[in-house]
């Protein structure tokens, strides 16, 4: 039930989302030119700032990605080593 209803919160806030961006892409149909080293480009405003965001958004995931890896190992390692200390426990006390 918990996890339906942050589904949901999280849906209907993608949602919103989705229909800011809609409604700026409307409202800013401008052409302007971009150039980056050698690449020239020229494209609608919202066009250029949306697709910025988005490139800053998959770069932010490549660099996290490492410390997610990490956590994720140093998690099962952990889980794993709990896992033998219960089991080393259960051994030592006798069943009353």
């Amino acid at each position: 039930l918990k996890g339906d209803l942050a589904m949901q919160l999280l849906l209907i806030v993608a949602l919103g989302l989705a229909i800011l961006t809609v409604i700026f892409a409307l409202q800013n149909p401008i052409p302007v030119g971009v150039t980056f080293l050698i690449w020239k480009f020229e494209g609608s405003l919202a066009f250029v700032l949306l697709s910025t965001f988005a490139l800053g958004v998959i770069v932010s995931l490549l660099i996290s990605i490492p410390a997610i890896v990490k956590r994720r190992s140093t998690i099962s390692k952990q889980t794993k080593k709990i896992t033998e200390l219960e089991n080393s426990s259960r051994e030592r006390i006798p069943p009353s």
